[in-house]
């Protein structure tokens, strides 16, 4: 007898290789599946603009990133003695106006480069509820702790969302024909507004998907990383300790779903492999014997000469690792 209702992986396109540049853009989870990407040393931009929620944000980022147009001064506001963008998360948020510009503008210069050869684009929507600001009537990623009353607040519907998506996958194939784009919903439950709401919010964004990905099948797919986590791992302790986020074992489950369904079987035994080389370049010897230390060094040189002889196209993605845990012994 079965106790449990198992989602298999979809139909395996095989798409994904490490010499191959992904962007990941959306919410929290796409921040999760995006680690578990830089820990495979993949070629991986995530959420350049920091966590966003709504599809209608999205359409306005990815828009953003396909044009490469520059953050501009007059969209800044001060608040709380930083300067903030309702388009950029808060770690973009400086008290010199100026320096906050640039922080955003690079990113956006490097992330609009990347998108130009992605092989995929994955899309996490989180929620179907947007805000807007009442003054301008203009949809918001982030609110910045600005007073509730400053903001209107409503459900999204399934044909504002459609056209969303639509624009999304329109804007990415006007500049990179061969990126795929998947479309998935986030397992984060929000509940703020209470589970009917949370439930009335991912079947809007649910219907949405399945009616853009119906009509774009060449371009477009969709992940159930929703289903996985509310079906298959049906149970709580599948969650984190605030009941809302997935728990760091279901979201290794759900990696590797996302392996089994978009890897072949070269890519998955490199990826395990590119793991355990980043977990030893990450990892700082805690000993004071020198000799030691030095041995363990010479045996990860070794490593990583080994991996990129094999994968020569993960050498600067190795050098960017090794170069930040330099600055990290620095400081």
């Amino acid at each position: 007898m079965e106790f449990r209702t198992t989602i298999r992986p979809g139909e395996n396109n095989q798409m994904l290789a490490h010499s191959d540049a992904l962007m990941l853009l959306g919410s929290c989870f796409s921040d999760n599946i995006g680690a578990r990407l830089r820990d495979a040393l993949m070629d991986v931009d995530v959420n350049p603009f920091g966590t966003i929620y709504n599809p209608l944000s999205l359409d306005a980022a990815i828009t953003r990133l396909v044009t490469g147009e520059p953050v501009a001064g007059i969209e800044l506001f001060q608040h709380n003695g930083v300067w903030n963008s309702y388009d950029f998360h808060s770690r973009y948020s400086m008290a010199d106006k100026q320096a906050t510009l640039d922080r955003m503008n690079r990113r956006i210069a490097a992330s609009h480069d990347h998108l130009l050869r992605c092989r995929m684009v994955v899309v996490t929507l989180g929620t179907a509820i947007v805000y807007r600001r009442r003054d301008t009537d203009r949809v918001v990623s982030n609110c910045h702790k600005v007073p509730q009353h400053e903001f209107s607040r409503r459900m999204a519907t399934v044909p504002e969302i459609v056209a969303a998506l639509d624009h999304i996958v329109a804007q990415i194939g006007s500049v990179n024909s061969e990126a795929r784009i998947v479309f998935t919903i986030s397992p984060i439950r929000h509940i703020a507004d209470g589970l009917d709401v949370n439930s009335l919010s991912k079947a809007t964004l649910r219907v949405a998907v399945d009616d853009v990905v119906s009509r774009h099948r060449e371009v477009t797919d969709y992940f159930p990383a929703y289903e996985i986590m509310i079906d298959d791992l049906r149970d709580y302790r599948f969650y984190a300790a605030d009941m809302l986020h997935p728990s760091d074992v279901a979201v290794e489950y759900i990696w590797q779903m996302f392996q089994a369904t978009y890897c072949d079987d070269r890519t998955t035994q490199a990826i395990a492999r590119c793991e355990r080389v980043s977990k030893r370049l990450q990892h700082r010897p805690m000993s004071a014997n020198r000799q030691v230390v030095e041995r363990f060094q010479a045996d990860t040189e070794m490593v990583v000469r080994n991996l990129v002889k094999e994968y020569p196209y993960l050498q600067p993605i190795v050098d960017r690792i090794i170069a930040g845990g330099q600055r990290h012994n620095q400081h």
